[in-house]
């Protein structure tokens, strides 16, 4: 069973003119296993960032359910959210002044959400945010102020800050996309270092397409809805080679990649057989509309 999942997940916003709605997320479905580390790949205006508020309960969702371990997360009372959002959720966002206090050390950065969540003495909230800033490569820096980092330095406090309450998922919106593409892959590297290390659930929204081979799974959304998946074959037998797959919804729907549908013609009908226990999708061409004739008089 998913640790994580959504099950027809739609987002309307009121447009321009009220009277009009927008959708930015049109039936998500999305499973994810506990400890995955999950990337969500999309352009710009695909639904990703709409798509975490939710997941981190930031948002609610106009119809649909996310359920997390046991509990259905569209059903919790905002103090029940507030909960969530403290204590099973960690957020790591685009820009180091989102995830910082810029007044604040370091250290103390990685103590305030500990501090929000009342469960730790003072004590043991100074040990775990210690432990967690080494694990961040940080050990050195703890007493620096964010002014005071580079921007990989900050965004790696970020994941430290995210991780303080010991979530069960993290959560990362566009997390490399003001960094260069050293510092990039570096904290590719932390996000696959510490979802071996903490066996958390860590799920990545970005435009970014290096992340296709530095996951476990990877989903392809545009429009509102995920039109594709990419995953690891099996470990054992897989030797990194991966699979891309097509998306099924719970009502059946399927969206075919572009590449796939212009190699084979596939144009808005398709028809589909079985055949040996195979699906097969076969281009059909929409009929001419029938002329129809009058007769005078």
């Amino acid at each position: 069973m998913a640790f994580l999942e959504c099950k027809d997940v739609i987002k309307l916003y009121e447009g321009l003119n009220s009277e009009v709605q927008v959708a930015a997320l049109r039936g998500i479905e999305l499973l994810a296993n506990k400890g995955e580390l999950l990337a969500i790949i999309g352009p710009s205006g695909s639904g990703k960032s709409t798509l975490i508020k939710i997941l981190g309960g930031l948002e609610q969702p106009s119809s649909g359910e996310i359920v997390v371990g046991e509990d259905n997360i569209t059903n919790m009372t905002k103090k029940q959210l507030t909960r969530y959002r403290q204590e099973r959720v960690g957020f790591l966002y685009q820009f180091p002044r989102q995830n910082l206090m810029w007044n604040l050390s370091i250290l103390k950065n990685v103590i305030i959400p500990m501090k929000l969540a009342g469960n730790l003495t003072n004590s043991e909230k100074k040990k775990r945010a210690k432990q967690l800033l080494e694990e961040v490569g940080l050990k050195k820096r703890m007493k620096h102020r964010p002014s005071q980092l580079s921007g990989g330095e900050a965004q790696r406090a970020g994941i430290a800050i995210a991780l303080a309450n010991d979530p069960d998922i993290l959560l990362a919106d566009e997390p490399t996309g003001e960094l260069d593409s050293v510092t990039t892959f570096k904290i590719m590297d932390y996000f696959q270092q510490l979802n071996l290390t903490f066996g958390k659930t860590f799920i990545v929204v970005t435009h970014d397409h290096r992340f296709s081979n530095m996951t476990d799974k990877v989903l392809r959304i545009r429009d509102g809805r995920i039109i594709g998946i990419q995953r690891l074959l099996a470990p054992e037998t897989s030797n990194g080679e991966r699979e891309e797959l097509i998306f099924v919804d719970d009502h059946g729907n399927i969206r075919i990649p572009d590449e796939i549908r212009h190699v084979t013609g596939i144009g808005k009908y398709v028809r589909i057989e079985a055949r040996n226990g195979f699906a097969c999708l076969i281009p059909v061409s929409p009929r001419k509309k029938r002329k129809q004739e009058f007769k005078k008089g």
